[in-house]
């Protein structure tokens, strides 16, 4: 089974970074989040990738067709113009990588990548959102549900007390909802071929595509009580490289 990474946005709000890479290629413990993402993937069988590219999409395209001098020890005979890879392990991946434009919308860029996909049932997930998801067991329920698309929800913390405003002016300050069920849409979809005949052209919304198949009551949501963290700012990457430095592998 496929698996389809969006990896085309510029991340504006992590400048610090992507304004010399894109967001995916922000890197956490050495290693880029799009890296990360498919460790996760690759943790439970699923190594056929399909990456869709945008903003600095080159420097995807260069990491990976450079991989193996990425990760391995090298000789380099400059006489006979030859390298020599001394690589004991290597994951299993086949990646297929797509230039779906600079300003697409993430459904256009699913629509890009169709080709590449086939009429199989398929997953897909954002390039900057990791978590500790049983791939297989998302999977599974996906299959019992006879649904057009399976997305997980993640419960959203919200880290500030809240400020409860009255008509008179009062203020009192709350703390933050933890205990509270507060699910977002966190990726790690599966999704059913048909979706894609719903995806017109560049201009198409990956959202407004989910608002449409929920309405329809097409869509089902399998909730994921472990780890998930999606990386927005430079103060996300930093919390996630002290987990890692830690040996705090939440996501692997």
């Amino acid at each position: 089974m496929k698996v389809v990474i969006l990896a085309g946005g510029m991340g504006k709000r992590l400048s610090e970074e992507t304004i010399f890479k894109p967001k995916p290629m922000v890197e956490i413990g050495g290693k880029p989040i799009l890296w990360h993402i498919m460790k996760i993937y690759s943790a439970f069988g699923f190594n056929d990738f399909i990456i869709c590219l945008g903003y600095k999409g080159y420097i995807i395209k260069e990491y990976f067709a450079n991989y193996f001098l990425h990760l391995s020890d090298v000789t380099i005979d400059l006489k006979e113009n030859r390298i020599e890879y001394h690589l004991s392990d290597c994951e299993p991946w086949r990646v297929t990588l797509v230039d779906t434009g600079i300003l697409t919308e993430t459904g256009g860029r699913v629509k890009r990548v169709a080709k590449y996909i086939g009429a199989q049932t398929f997953m897909l997930t954002y390039g900057d959102c990791i978590g500790n998801v049983n791939i297989k067991e998302l999977l599974n329920f996906h299959r019992t549900r006879g649904r057009l698309l399976t997305f997980t929800a993640v419960k959203f913390p919200c880290e500030y007390g809240i400020l409860e405003l009255s008509e008179t002016e009062e203020v009192e300050i709350t703390d933050p909802p933890q205990k509270k069920e507060n699910w977002i849409c966190g990726g790690f979809f599966v999704v059913e071929p048909e979706v894609l005949e719903r995806l017109e052209g560049d201009d198409t919304d990956w959202d407004s595509i989910l608002a449409e198949l929920i309405k329809e009551q097409k869509v089902a949501v399998y909730k994921h009580y472990g780890f998930w963290y999606g990386v927005n700012t430079f103060k996300d990457v930093e919390y996630l490289e002290k987990l890692w430095n830690k040996g705090k592998f939440l996501w692997l």
